[in-house]
């Protein structure tokens, strides 16, 4: 049932471009608040499903006798986040320091964001 109220947080019509899913907010200062509302629900989700994840990762070391899982899981996702921070600044460099950076490394924490909820989500199962 949590993993249904987490779907709350990631648009079902998502997984396209974060930036084409706001290019009906008009200006770029609109796409920027829309794309960075996106990130704020992606981080929700992110958290969830690393709890989620996490619960699982226990038992599993509950049942096995021994901690493993758990710390991987917590090695993981800080190896993760960092991959998400240096790709993101990388393709904020592809726009030169242009107006669209920002919403540039923005849409890209969105869509690595939503990978791996998806891949936490699998982990939980």
């Amino acid at each position: 049932m949590r993993i249904a109220a987490l779907l709350c947080f990631v648009p079902l019509a998502a997984f396209a471009d974060p930036t084409l899913e706001c290019s009906d907010a008009g200006s770029q200062v609109e796409i920027g608040y829309c794309v960075s509302k996106m990130e704020e629900r992606v981080n929700q989700a992110l958290a969830e499903s690393f709890s989620f994840a996490l619960a699982a990762a226990q038992e599993l070391d509950e049942v096995r006798g021994r901690v493993v899982a758990q710390p991987a899981l917590e090695t993981s996702q800080n190896a993760w986040e960092a991959y998400r921070n240096a790709q993101c600044e990388a393709v904020g460099a592809w726009f030169g320091g242009g107006s669209g950076t920002g919403i540039g490394i923005t849409s890209c924490r969105v869509g690595l964001g939503r990978e791996r909820v998806d891949e936490l989500l699998r982990m939980a199962n």
